[in-house]
């Protein structure tokens, strides 16, 4: 039920293929197995065949690829409703079945699936059932606990949509997920279970072949949960770069990423991933005393075969070791994979037909405090590539507001507020008429201090959505920094009205009235604040100052 054109289950179907099978073993095309033995510890589930069953493939097809004593076929295999790991505590299913038009060049879309939870969950494993073997060549699962994801998906009329990830769809800590054809991680114990919250959504990319006639689409999700929290935590270092331009005609290009561990961890697994040009993939390990240790080696890359590479024995690695990715390409006639005829350069990008290069190590600290060492110290490292790669997609194709957006945001994280102000007017200019883009146009420009210029983005995203609470909060914030007190005291009541709860409004407003004189209707929202955030100590220290020098009759 998989993508190959013949099933291996009846000897009818098997014997008009038999010469098939035995070149493509021969030449160790089939079964695929991509990592290059002696190159790294053993994997789980290693499909690779030994140099004697290629060789009893040989004699049998070389003597006629007779049947044999039927007595001794083994009974097929069954799997309950499909699923391989067992029955799904949870199933989710694309909410409608997406058809794929007729077409020469390959679809990237994405579709968003509500997660129907209502207390966290931990899940310890999923297994993915693309509904369309024929057509779906792999898939990247991600978890968006914002809006962003099903923002994108409602502004296209089909199911799913086609366009970039938005920056908050992130994989779990720690899990590279995903499928491709004969991919199935084994589920982990409870303890290495990840968290799920409620009001989350999953991000389902779809890779999907060209077809000749229209196919219909509709994946679907099985996830097992766990009955604990995870007590175990692991993390994924990315090695990669993403200011890849390779020149046409090329036959030697590298990437080359390096990064040293700042703490001792356990290494688990390790999933590559390239494009059409990729040839070789490397990936060591040089420890503080000098000795290499192999993490993988493919040295014929393929596209249509990419795998997470589970350690059949995690081993340990020491802090101090240097992890090192090399990945090159041949960007020439001669690479048979090659999507350009004649060859093009090719830079960095999501799409298929750009190029990529990363490799995911999936790692366990040692000890509970390194995780979050670890974290710190290779956030910063991966987000400034992320800023490249968002800078290569937007010279290709400025005309991308998400990834302004994104890119914005990740600015914003490194303290360039100014290069974030460029990137939301960008996005707002695409999208006049979206009052998130003039809400964070207006907002960013207030933390630059620039704050008539906010003033009027903020009126304009109230504009368009009245009822914009973030939006009445920082316009009074804005109108409070130029003097306009009454003004801004107008706004945050505002925001009030439609979020009686709103904690930072409340804050605001006490401080404005405080501006003004209105001693008395501060003190009272000073009091609610600090009943209700014990743990904040702004509003404890202004009823302290006020009940001071304003002494309340009623205390």
């Amino acid at each position: 039920g998989a993508l190959a054109p013949m099933s291996l289950q009846e000897y009818a179907e098997v014997r008009p293929w038999a010469r098939a099978i035995r070149a493509r073993v021969t030449a160790r095309n089939m079964p695929p197995w991509k990592p290059v033995p002696g190159y790294g510890a053993e994997f789980v589930g290693n499909r690779r065949l030994a140099d004697e069953q290629v060789a009893l493939i040989q004699r049998w097809v070389d003597g006629g690829a007779l049947e044999g004593n039927t007595q001794d076929t083994p009974s097929v295999p069954r799997y309950p409703a499909g699923w391989q790991l067992g029955d799904p505590d949870l199933v989710l299913e694309m909410p409608a079945p997406y058809t794929l038009p007729p077409g020469r060049t390959d679809v990237l879309r994405k579709f968003v699936i509500p997660i129907p939870i209502n207390n966290a969950r931990y899940v310890r494993g999923l297994e993915f059932q693309p509904g369309n073997t024929q057509v779906v060549h792999h898939a990247n699962i991600r978890i968006d606990s914002t809006t962003a994801s099903r923002e994108l998906d409602a502004s296209d009329p089909e199911p799913g949509y086609e366009g970039v990830t938005p920056f908050a769809a992130r994989f779990p800590s720690g899990y590279f997920l995903g499928w491709t054809p004969g991919q199935l991680r084994p589920l982990n114990d409870d303890s290495m279970s990840w968290q799920l919250e409620p009001g989350s959504d999953m991000l389902v990319e779809l890779h999907l072949m060209p077809v000749q006639q229209p196919q219909v689409v509709r994946s679907r999700v099985g996830l097992f949960f766990a009955n604990t929290p995870p007590t175990r935590v692991p993390a994924l270092i990315r090695l990669g770069r993403q200011g890849i331009e390779i020149p046409a005609g090329d036959t030697a290009f590298v990437s080359r990423d390096r990064y040293v561990l700042p703490v001792d961890v356990e290494i688990h697994g390790v999933q590559p991933h390239a494009h059409y040009l990729a040839r070789e993939v490397n990936g060591f390990a040089t420890l503080p005393n000098g000795d290499r240790r192999w993490l993988i080696r493919i040295d014929d890359w393929d596209f249509d075969w990419q795998d997470f590479y589970s350690y059949a024995d995690p081993f340990t690695l020491p802090k101090g070791t240097e992890l090192t990715m090399e990945i090159s390409y041949d960007n020439s006639i001669a690479n048979r994979r090659n999507p350009y005829s004649p060859p093009r350069r090719v830079t960095w990008g999501q799409g298929s037909l750009n190029e990529m290069g990363d490799l995911w190590i999936q790692v366990l600290p040692q000890r509970p405090a390194d995780l979050a060492v670890l974290n710190a110290d290779r956030r910063p490292l991966e987000l400034a590539e992320d800023l490249v790669g968002f800078e290569m997609v937007l010279n290709a194709d400025p005309d991308q507001p998400v990834v302004h957006d994104d890119a914005a945001l990740l600015y914003l994280q490194f303290g360039q507020v100014a290069q974030a102000v460029a990137h939301f007017k960008e996005s707002a200019r695409l999208r006049p008429n979206s009052a998130a883009a003039q809400y964070n146009l207006g907002t960013t420009l207030l933390q630059l201090g620039a704050a008539d210029e906010a003033v009027g983005h903020l009126e304009e995203a109230l504009k368009i959505d009245p009822d914009y609470v973030q939006a009445h909060n920082n316009l009074g914030a804005a109108l409070r920094s130029l003097g306009r007190f009454r003004d801004a005291i107008a706004r945050f009541r505002q925001a009030l009205i439609a979020r009686p709860e709103d904690r930072e409004a409340q804050y605001n407003l006490a401080n404005a009235l405080l501006q003004v004189g209105e001693i008395d209707e501060a003190i009272t929202y000073y009091r609610v604040l600090v009943v209700q955030q014990p743990d904040v100590p702004e509003p404890f220290a202004e009823l302290a100052w006020l009940l001071a020098t304003h002494p309340d009759p009623r205390v």
